[in-house]
């Protein structure tokens, strides 16, 4: 077997729900195993999917993921790599993280499509936006994807989340992203707190909501990334501000069970750009 084959078998099942949580889809209120997702209505039993607006159904993440975003099957393996590092590692295979650190070539004939998308789309105001778009801390690729950049110790870039700004929904990470050796960061940086929150455009939309904080992207709700430690020992007042959905929860207790002294801020509505978006 071929190491893309083995690296696609790992993955392959993970719960079709817990793909769909990361992805912005919504349970029906009445059916737990259907979701509205931007394409329609999907429903899930076992590890086969259904959209039932479309007519088109799969089995297993990966095909749902390709289902979900419209990409290659390399890329729908490296967003599940990515989001579910736990299934993908074993003994016999070298995780995800190993990969060589591919960082989107910028596109700077994209960059208004990306502006547009953050601004007008997402509700962001233009002071915070301009100067992270000015200093190439987010930027667009050539496919006008929302680059931001995931800084280390060092202010050299780790990792980068991507963002589709085009009418076709795309999240994920840049391939070969160490999102434990650096993180995305909004915000005053002498603040003495912090609010760690799911992705950049909620760190961004939180730190439009209260610019007092300085506020992080861990990409995805992970409850204990390494460079979180060390933040603790500086003495800052760290809040987790995942996600208002089963996952975000159930990240943040978690969070919160391994780190006492750091508390919850929880979003009024879904996320911190759905809060934003409603003032």
């Amino acid at each position: 077997m071929n190491p893309i084959q083995k690296r696609a078998d790992r993955v392959r099942s993970i719960a079709l729900e817990s793909v769909l949580g990361l992805t912005g889809a919504q349970p029906h209120r009445h059916d737990r195993h259907k979701w509205h997702i931007q394409a329609g209505l999907l429903s899930v039993t076992g590890t086969k999917f259904m959209n039932w607006t479309r007519g088109i159904g799969g089995g297993g993440a990966i095909d749902l993921v390709l289902h979900l975003h419209n990409r290659g099957f390399m890329e729908a393996l490296q967003w599940l790599e990515q989001h579910f590092p736990a299934a993908a590692c074993s003994a016999s295979w070298e995780p995800a993280a190993s990969l060589t650190f591919n960082l989107p070539v910028p596109d700077p004939g994209k960059i208004w499509q990306v502006q547009d998308y953050l601004i007008l789309n997402r509700g962001l105001p233009a002071p915070l936006i301009l100067p992270l778009l000015e200093s190439g801390l987010v930027y667009a690729d050539a496919r006008a994807n929302a680059v931001f950049l995931h800084l280390g110790e060092k202010k050299n870039p780790v990792g980068a989340e991507l963002r589709g700004a085009t009418a076709a929904s795309w999240r994920g990470m840049a391939p070969g992203s160490r999102k434990d050796l650096g993180f995305f960061a909004a915000g005053p940086a002498q603040a003495t707190s912090v609010v760690l929150c799911e992705s950049a455009i909620d760190a961004l939309s939180c730190c439009a909501l209260h610019p007092q904080h300085r506020c992080l992207s861990t990409a995805g709700a992970r409850p204990n990334p390494r460079w979180l430690a060390p933040l603790l020992e500086q003495g800052l007042e760290i809040y987790c501000g995942f996600d208002a959905d089963p996952t975000g929860e159930a990240m943040a207790q978690a969070m919160i069970q391994l780190h006492s002294s750091i508390h919850r801020l929880r979003p009024s509505k879904k996320d911190w750009n759905d809060v934003l978006k409603s003032t």
